[in-house]
């Protein structure tokens, strides 16, 4: 009998910057290894600010020279997605704290924790840091993070025989 999927959300404040672009890159990954059928992801934000929104026009752009696709719109991360997903992952502490802070999370069966967790190369609590008010740098630098995080991550799913 097949396994269901694993079900990952990455979670920023607003949707447009950084979970949208974890949400992109790992989807990418995903469908470069051919594991569609095994790995589901998706993104949301603890606050409604953008909700029904695409990604910011940079990540998107700086994304696409990628050849990585943000297709998502923004949406606010609902106490109910904690029965839907196995690993809630947040892009910083605070957004780990807001999420911690909701009712589900007490009952959460699944990992709560930062994106970075995952990157080998990263310090213990490392965050993926907002390039909303930033220049175009940082939102290369917040794809090179995602990237790690995302590669790590596929890596610990393999490790942990969830992608047999």
């Amino acid at each position: 009998m097949a396994r269901p999927p694993i079900r990952v959300c990455f979670v920023c404040l607003g949707n447009i910057c950084r979970s949208p672009t974890a949400e992109g890159v790992m989807r990418h990954l995903v469908s470069a290894m051919g594991l569609e059928e095994r790995i589901f992801v998706d993104s949301a934000g603890t606050a409604a600010y953008h909700a029904g929104e695409r990604a910011d026009p940079r990540a998107r752009t700086f994304a696409r020279a990628r050849g990585i696709a943000l297709e998502s719109r923004a949406r606010q991360f609902q106490d109910a997605d904690f029965a839907r997903f196995d690993l809630v992952l947040a892009m910083d502490a605070e957004n780990l704290s807001d999420l911690g802070a909701l009712p589900g999370a007490a009952d959460f069966g699944g990992r709560l924790g930062l994106a970075r967790d995952f990157d080998p190369a990263s310090r213990n609590g490392a965050e993926v840091p907002d390039p909303y008010y930033g220049g175009d740098h940082g939102f290369e630098h917040v794809l090179d993070l995602c990237e790690a995080a995302c590669r790590g991550l596929i890596e610990h799913l393999r490790d942990e025989g969830h992608l047999d």
